[in-house]
């Protein structure tokens, strides 16, 4: 340990930990700009600067390693006066348009003027970069409200592998981008909206949708539907002052009726639909490896239902995120066979809603809008994809995410806090405690292990609650395995298999185990990756987290919702096997390869094909 002392109190940090860190510990506040808590920390923008006894400058607290009988003053005249000094050379390059910006009362940038007491910018002059940024259908880029705090930087590289945006140019010419003057929509950008996260001020924010969603919700000659994410009722509530990790299911579908949509459904019946289609293209592409093999016969697979004449590429990889899919199209365009075809959930709902339920309530499906309520900014951009239209219909006609909805319910006038619980529609409404913990890194594969390993042995999964806790938690890979024993007799082919799984989240991952693909390395029959850090809980369009265990407070949630529910397999909701009945017919076949299936565009790494 090593002791030091800060404003004349004693206190001991592990070695290592830094000025910031022994600070607060002892509840010193040291204002902080650049500073992303295990991200990010290069001290560039200097506002954290304390005194150090012996030392000939200040330093910048959250990068000076605490030393051994180290004296720190923090609130010294001189450190007063330079962190005036650092935050209005920033303030001076900065526009003062903060009643309209939409990070107005929630921007660092102001958080750290109302500590430091700065007025105005004593150095007013000319500014260094004026231009907006907005050829990416997910992101909008504002030069001129940049910090260069870098942590979008860091972001992009570090955590999420990606690597576009960058620092360009020296001194006043100083810029993020992605490259000379390579706008985000012609790069190789996933749109996965991290850097959207961490942006302390708005140089970095969503594609606005909600001047859209307004005016179809005017027309009268639209009917207008609503479905959300199951990532958003734990997170929501952030944006009313509610703890994270609070439900807030009831009230947000209640809020959502009061502002005008004409049918509430909910994207987690569309999860449920997604492991059922999943779950057996899965199965398919066992059987299919086997055949291939001559482990199989033909006659068999006949018996089954399925299909002789299938991808059978394994392992097979997930397709619910798009922000991975983007990813992949990119930079491992060889793998685009390991992954599932189906489209992910939201697309599923808003083709089902336009057809199945269009059909019923009599409305032709171009005069339905469909808007998607999203933890993601990558959705923003799925929707625009050519893929994702049926009958020349596009599937979702409006994507908002979570802070978008927030700010609409604001502007309706809506008391959030005193809103009584509502619920969601028939017949896209109801869904099982597996679609819930979709949201959650790991919640996808446990969801469709429930269902695969119930249908091949008719047994329950052997795992207490059905968590699968392996695959539990934040580790950047995690593994399990399941070995099939005692199958039904039409699948006591499968007993002896290993069923050997790998989840990831966070794009870093995804290359791991797609070098493992590609190396022919891979031990894995199923991958589940999600394209942000702790799946969709931790989105590009979730509430900026105020509590830095936010995270695990949302996954908690959902696993609480997940345990609350009396249905809590994917195979035994209703109302899934009702649309298969009257609809669908069966999975994986004509209508559902039709409307919930997709295929996938080979991209250049440098944004070719975007």
């Amino acid at each position: 340990m090593i002791n030091l002392t800060v404003n004349g109190k004693s206190v001991s940090v592990p070695e290592g930990a830094t000025i910031l860190d022994a600070a607060r510990k002892l509840n010193v506040k040291i204002p902080t700009l650049c500073h992303l808590e295990n991200i990010h920390k290069t001290g560039s923008c200097r506002i954290c600067m304390v005194e150090v006894e012996g030392a000939r400058t200040l330093q910048a607290s959250c990068v000076t390693p605490a030393s051994e009988g180290m004296v720190v003053r923090t609130n010294t005249e001189r450190v007063r006066e330079s962190r005036k000094i650092m935050y209005e050379l920033i303030l001076s390059d900065h526009p003062k348009d903060c009643l309209s910006c939409s990070r107005n009362k929630s921007c660092e940038l102001q958080a750290v003027g109302e500590i430091i007491q700065a007025d105005e910018s004593s150095y007013e002059g000319e500014k260094s970069k004026e231009y907006i940024d907005e050829s990416s259908p997910s992101i909008v880029r504002d030069a001129a409200k940049c910090i260069l705090c870098r942590r979008c930087v860091t972001i992009c590289n570090e955590v999420q592998g990606v690597g576009i945006l960058n620092a360009q140019d020296r001194g006043f010419a100083s810029a993020i981008s992605a490259g000379g003057k390579t706008l985000l929509g012609q790069a190789a950008c996933t749109n996965c909206g991290q850097c959207t996260v961490v942006c302390p001020v708005n140089a970095l924010h969503e594609k606005d949708s909600t001047q859209d969603v307004w005016a179809a919700l005017a027309n009268p000659a639209k009917t207008v539907v609503v479905q959300t994410a199951p990532a958003i009722r734990a997170a929501l509530g952030e944006e009313f002052g509610y703890e994270a990790g609070t439900l807030v299911t009831g009230k947000m579908a209640s809020a959502l009726r009061d502002m005008g949509f004409d049918h509430v459904f909910d994207t987690n019946f569309a999860a449920d639909l997604t492991i059922i289609e999943e779950g057996t293209e899965f199965l398919n592409r066992i059987v299919g490896m086997l055949y291939q093999k001559g482990a199989i016969s033909a006659k068999k697979i006949d018996e089954l239902g399925l299909h002789r004449n299938v991808n059978a590429t394994i392992p097979m990889i997930t397709s619910c995120s798009p922000g991975w899919i983007k990813f992949i199209e990119h930079y491992y365009p060889g793998q685009l066979g390991n992954v599932s075809s189906c489209k992910s959930p939201h697309m599923m709902l808003g083709a089902l809603a336009k057809s199945y339920f269009a059909e019923k309530i009599g409305v032709r499906p171009e005069d339905m809008y469909v808007v998607s309520i999203m933890p993601c900014t990558a959705k923003k951009y799925e929707i625009t994809r050519p893929e994702m239209v049926n009958g020349g219909v596009a599937n979702v006609d409006a994507v908002l995410t979570t802070r978008e909805l927030a700010r609409m319910i604001k502007e309706a006038g809506i008391n959030f806090e005193k809103l009584a619980d509502g619920g969601f529609d028939s017949p896209l409404g109801l869904s099982s405690g597996a679609a819930d913990i979709f949201g959650s890194t790991g919640g996808v594969m446990e969801a469709a292990l429930r269902t695969v390993y119930e249908l091949v042995t008719g047994r329950q999964l052997p795992f207490d609650k059905l968590h699968v806790a392996p695959i539990a938690g934040f580790e950047r890979i995690k593994t399990a395995e399941l070995v099939i024993e005692n199958a039904k007799e039409e699948w006591a082919f499968l007993n002896g298999v290993a069923v050997k799984v790998a989840v990831t989240s966070g794009l870093v991952g995804a290359g791991i185990l797609m070098n493992e693909i590609k190396d022919g390395e891979s031990l894995y029959l199923f991958i589940e990756v999600m394209g942000c850090p702790g799946g969709c809980i931790n989105g590009g369009g979730q509430p900026r987290p105020r509590d830095e265990k936010a995270k695990e407070k949302r996954m908690a949630a959902l696993y609480r919702e997940d345990e609350g529910k009396k249905i809590r397999k994917s195979h035994e909701n209703p109302d899934i096997v009702k649309i298969y009945e009257e609809f669908l017919g069966k999975p994986l076949g004509h209508t559902s390869h039709e409307l919930l299936h997709t295929t996938y565009t080979v991209r250049g790494r440098h944004g070719a094909a975007n």
